[in-house]
């Protein structure tokens, strides 16, 4: 394998197992409680409960590693004009789980920019607009099924995928599964995956700006369509793209 390539691929393994592909340890600490754990984790205080068979919360011992399950939270970032209630609404969930689960007061005021963690469980994710900024002129923009997250986009063959964001190419070749990928790490830590293009346009240490090409929309095998997998992580972990920071 092009030695390029495989810093690709290990990148790629590296990244998605740490969200994703295998669960979480904790090390109890004196004064935690599966309440506080699972509110930290933003994970259902019964459900880490029964992934470690703990029958009684108050019998918790200090140094006993729980395992935390995998699939715990998506990421919100807020923008201009949203609330705590309208985020809760839109997830449907209500708005004391989501002050749980970000350890949030009462009185505690948003910020545009905040992120906010949404349980999996029991939310319901919303559609996305086709209108919305993208990398590609989407026909269609539908959230991945399973664990792994971000967006699949629908447009034409051989179209120019554009990069959403100023900032450094990372990682530019194949990824099985994925077609030619391109990682950019911006300089807030974000790191965007456009996945799925026939060809590349840019190079591992580019520098980029928003709607720089850096490649050409391929066909996926399974699908038979043309389509993009966009998935973004700020510090390993995921980012919904919709909301994901743009230019």
């Amino acid at each position: 394998m092009n030695s390029r390539y495989g810093l690709l691929y290990l990148f790629l393994f590296a990244l998605i197992s740490a969200c994703f592909g295998q669960n979480q340890t904790h090390v109890v600490k004196q004064g935690e409680t599966i309440t506080s754990i699972a509110r930290a984790y933003g994970v259902d205080a019964n459900s880490l409960m029964s992934v470690n068979n703990i029958s009684d919360p108050q019998r918790l011992q200090v140094g006993k590693r729980l395992v935390i399950p995998s699939i715990a939270s998506i990421e919100h970032r807020v923008i201009r004009g949203e609330t705590l209630y309208g985020i809760a609404r839109q997830y449907g969930i209500d708005v004391k789980t989501l002050r749980s689960v970000n350890s949030l007061s009462e009185t505690y005021v948003l910020k545009v920019g905040d992120i906010l963690r949404i349980p999996r469980e029991g939310a319901t994710i919303p559609t996305i607009p086709s209108t919305h900024l993208w990398p590609i002129a989407a026909k269609e923009v539908a959230y991945r099924s399973g664990n792994l997250g971000g967006v699949i986009l629908i447009g034409e063959q051989s179209e120019a995928v554009k990069s959403l964001t100023t900032g450094t190419v990372i990682s530019a070749g194949p990824y099985r599964g994925f077609g030619r990928v391109v990682v950019v790490k911006t300089a807030g830590g974000y790191s965007y995956v456009y996945g799925g293009c026939e060809s590349l346009s840019v190079k591992n240490g580019d520098t980029v700006q928003a709607g720089t090409e850096l490649g050409r929309l391929g066909i996926d095998a399974i699908s038979g369509k043309p389509q993009l997998s966009l998935m973004v992580f700020l510090r390993n972990n995921p980012v919904d793209p919709a909301t994901a920071p743009r230019a």
